[in-house]
C-alpha cells in the first residue's frame, strides 16, 4: 500500500535545500521517518542550552523565531518561515542548543531524525558543502544563482558585493590565553580554570600549543570515571590543536569549528601548531560577535516595537561603520551594509506607523528615499529627504486619501527623527503635502520642473533625481522612473541648466591653491567638504547618467557604468570614482570622530598627509566640471 503521508512530505521536501540535493529514493526513505509536530503560537520548541533533540526541523506551515540570551537580555535573531531548516547544527556538533526556538504563530514542523541524516551527509558531498556554507554565511541557500561561487568573493569590485557580511568581519578572540604545562595535574588545571572563570585551558611548552582541555573533556572523561583528577592533563587533552593566524575572519572561524568539530581554535603567530600561541577563540566568542554584525542588527530591527529601540540599534550601526573603516574595508562595501540597515529601519518604522494609525492605507503607495539615502551613501546620521507617491484616485476620493497619507508620512518622519535622522531644513519630506502626491501629480510636477527650469525648480529636481524605492508598491516607483527618463531623453537641454547649477558651486581651492573655507558663522575657517568636494562629483555623475539613461543612483555605480559606455573617457570617470571614495571615507571618519555630519572639516587640525590626500581629489573635480561645460554648452545657458 502507498504511504500517502510520506509522499506528501516527499513532495514538500524535494523543493527545498538540502533535500533537493539527494536522490529520490533516499528522500522517500527520509520522508517515511519524518515526525509531524504541531506548535501553538509562542509555544517553546527548545530552549537555549537544552540537550539537542533527536530531530532537526523544517517548517511546513507557520513561522519560528530564534532567540538568544546575552547578558540576561533576550535578542531575537531570526524569523524562519516555510521551507527554512533549523536545529541541525547542535546535532552535528553534539552540543547543546546555542539559541532557543519558539513558534511565532501556529506552526507545523517536520522533524527529521539526525541518525538518518548523518549517513546522508557522509554519502552526499553537496549536502555537506551546503551545510558548511550556510552555517558560515547565514545564507538560506548559498548554492542559489544569487550566491553561487561567491562564498569568498572579492568585495573590492562593485559587481561582487553579494557575499555575506560576515565574510569580511574579523573574528574577535581572547589575546590572553591561559596555559598549563604537560605535567600539570587535572585537578590543578581545574583549579586554574575555576579561578580564571574560563571553560578551557591550553597545554603548552615554550609558548607552543600542544593540546587543549575544555569543560566537555572534564565532564566526559573525569565525571564518567575514565580518569582521576590526579592524572596529568596529557591524559585527557585534545591534541593536536586546531590553529589559525591572527587575521582570521568570522566565516573562516565558523567553517573551522564545523570542519574539525571543535569548540575552540588556537591563534598562533603564523597559523601553525609549531609557532607561538597568541590567543584563543571559542565558539562563544563568535556568538557574541554575532550581536554586533549587520545580520544581527537587521534581525533586531525587524522585531523592534518602537522608535527608541531603533535609535539604539542605529547607534550600534555607527560603531560598525567605525570598525569597518579601521579594518580598511572598501567604502563601497560599507555603504552597502549601512544602506541595508537604514532601509530596514525605515521599513520597520513604516510598519509601526500603519499599526499606530490602526487603519491600512486606502490605496497603493510607495515610500521613496532621496538625497544620500536614495544614492545608498548615507553613512552618517544626516537629515531626511523622502517622498511618497500614491496611486491615482477619483476626484471625490482624493481629499480623504491625501489626508491619510499626509498624516501617515508625518508619523513616519517623526519616528525617523527620533531615530536620529534630522528633519530636512528645506522640508523636502513626505510629511510636506508638496512631496506627498499621486502618480499623476508627480508626473505633472516633474514636467513642470523640466519645462520651466527656474533656479528653485532646478534645485528641487536635483534632489528628486536620486529617488529610490524603499517600501510599498514598486510598480508605482517603476512608472515614475520610466516617466522621468522618457521625458529627460526628449529634453536634453535641461541637462545644461543642471550643469550650470552645479558649476555655480564654488571650487574647493582658491587662486593661490588654498582651501576655500567659510568666511563667517559657526563654521568659520572650516572647509565644507560636502558642498565644495563631494557634491560636484555627485552632481556630475547624475547629469552624465541622465544623459545616457543610466538608471542606477549610487555615485560610484554611475561612474563605473559611464566607464563602460564612454570608454574613451574611462580615465576621467575612474579618477572621479576614486576621488569620491576617498572623500566619502574622509567625511565619514570626520563625522564619527566629531559625532556630527562630517560636513565641515577643520583644515588647521589636519596632518600634512591628509591635506595632500584631499587636494589630490580636487583635480578630478575640475576635470569633470570642464567636461560638463563642453558637453552641455553651459556658456549658452542664460
Amino acid at each position: 500500500m502507498k504511504n500517502t503521508i510520506a509522499e506528501r512530505i516527499f513532495d514538500f521536501l524535494k523543493d527545498y535545500p538540502p533535500f533537493n540535493l539527494i536522490s529520490k529514493e533516499t528522500l522517500l526513505d527520509v520522508s517515511k521517518s519524518v515526525e509531524i509536530q504541531y506548535f501553538e503560537k509562542d509555544q517553546i520548541i527548545f530552549n537555549q542550552n537544552d540537550t539537542p533533540h533527536e530531530h532537526f526541523y523544517i517548517i511546513y506551515e507557520g513561522a519560528v523565531r530564534l532567540y538568544r540570551f546575552v547578558d540576561n537580555q533576550k535578542h531575537n535573531l531570526d524569523i524562519c518561515d516555510e521551507g527554512d531548516l533549523f536545529g541541525l547544527r547542535p546535532l552535528i556538533m553534539q552540543e547543546n542548543y546555542l539559541m532557543g526556538a519558539a513558534a511565532n504563530e501556529e506552526t507545523i514542523l517536520y522533524g527529521v531524525p539526525i541518525q538518518l541524516f548523518n549517513s546522508i551527509i557522509l554519502n552526499y558531498p553537496k549536502v555537506s558543502q551546503f551545510l558548511i556554507a550556510s552555517f558560515a554565511t547565514n545564507t538560506r541557500d548559498p548554492f542559489s544563482e544569487k550566491h553561487k561561487g561567491k562564498l569568498f568573493a572579492n568585495i573590492t569590485s562593485i559587481n561582487k558585493v553579494e557575499n555575506s557580511f560576515t565574510e569580511t568581519q574579523s573574528a574577535k578572540y581572547s589575546k590572553n590565553p591561559i596555559t598549563c604545562s604537560l605535567n600539570t595535574t587535572i585537578k590543578e588545571a581545574c583549579m586554574i580554570m575555576t579561578s580564571k572563570i574560563i571553560n578551557s585551558i591550553i597545554v603548552a611548552e615554550n609558548h607552543i600549543p600542544i593540546g587543549i582541555i575544555t569543560d566537555k573533556d572534564i565532564r566526559t572523561k573525569i565525571g564518567t570515571g575514565l580518569f582521576t583528577i590526579y592524572d596529568d592533563v596529557s591524559k585527557i587533552m585534545t591534541s593536536p590543536v586546531v590553529t589559525f593566524p591572527e587575521n582570521l575572519t568570522v566565516a573562516e572561524a565558523q567553517i573551522a569549528l564545523l570542519k574539525h568539530k571543535v569548540s575552540h581554535i588556537c591563534i598562533t603567530k603564523d597559523g601553525t601548531d609549531q609557532s607561538e600561541l597568541v590567543g584563543i577563540l571559542a565558539e562563544h566568542d563568535l556568538n557574541i560577535s554575532q550581536t554586533n554584525n549587520p545580520m544581527f542588527l537587521v534581525r533586531e530591527i525587524k522585531s523592534a516595537q518602537d522608535a527608541e529601540t531603533l535609535k539604539y540599534i542605529r547607534s550600534k550601526a555607527s560603531e560598525l561603520t567605525k570598525g569597518y573603516l579601521e579594518q580598511e574595508i572598501p567604502i563601497y562595501f560599507i555603504t552597502k551594509v549601512i544602506t541595508e540597515i537604514n532601509i530596514a529601519i525605515t521599513k520597520r518604522i513604516i510598519r509601526l506607523a500603519v499599526k499606530e494609525l490602526g487603519q491600512d492605507p486606502p490605496v497603493k503607495y510607495a515610500w521613496l528615499a532621496m538625497g544620500s539615502q536614495g544614492r545608498s551613501e548615507q553613512l552618517l546620521m544626516t537629515d531626511q529627504d523622502n517622498a511618497l507617491v500614491f496611486e491615482n484616485v477619483n476626484d471625490e476620493d482624493y481629499e480623504n486619501v491625501k489626508a491619510y497619507f499626509t498624516k501617515f508620512a508625518t508619523l513616519i518622519t517623526q519616528k525617523l527623527n527620533i531615530v536620529g535622522f534630522e528633519y530636512c531644513p528645506a522640508n523636502i519630506m513626505a510629511s510636506n503635502p508638496k512631496w506627498c502626491l499621486s502618480l499623476k501629480e508627480w508626473k505633472a510636477q516633474f514636467k513642470d520642473w523640466v519645462k520651466f527650469p527656474t533656479s528653485d525648480k532646478i534645485l528641487l529636481s536635483i534632489i528628486f533625481f536620486d529617488f529610490e524605492y524603499i517600501f510599498g508598491d514598486k510598480e508605482l516607483y517603476n512608472q515614475m522612473s520610466e516617466s522621468v527618463f522618457r521625458y529627460i531623453s526628449k529634453k536634453q537641454t535641461f541637462l545644461g541648466f543642471l550643469s550650470k547649477a552645479t558649476l555655480d558651486n564654488p571650487p574647493p581651492l582658491g587662486f593661490f591653491k588654498q582651501f576655500l573655507v567659510e568666511q563667517d558663522g559657526e563654521n568659520k575657517d572650516h572647509f565644507d567638504i560636502k558642498s565644495r568636494a563631494i557634491r560636484p562629483l555627485v552632481d556630475a555623475a547624475r547629469i552624465f547618467s541622465l544623459h545616457h539613461g543610466i538608471t542606477v543612483n549610487n555615485t560610484i555605480a554611475r561612474y563605473e557604468k559611464l566607464m563602460e559606455i564612454e570608454s574613451q573617457n574611462k580615465d576621467l570617470f575612474e579618477s572621479c570614482a576614486n576621488a569620491f571614495k576617498i572623500l566619502l571615507q574622509f567625511r565619514t571618519s570626520q563625522g564619527l570622530a566629531n559625532n556630527d555630519s562630517g560636513k565641515f572639516v577643520d583644515i588647521n587640525n589636519l596632518s600634512k598627509s591628509d591635506r595632500l590626500k584631499l587636494k589630490s581629489c580636487f583635480k578630478p573635480i575640475k576635470n569633470i566640471q570642464d567636461s560638463l561645460k563642453l558637453r552641455f554648452n553651459v556658456s549658452q545657458i542664460p
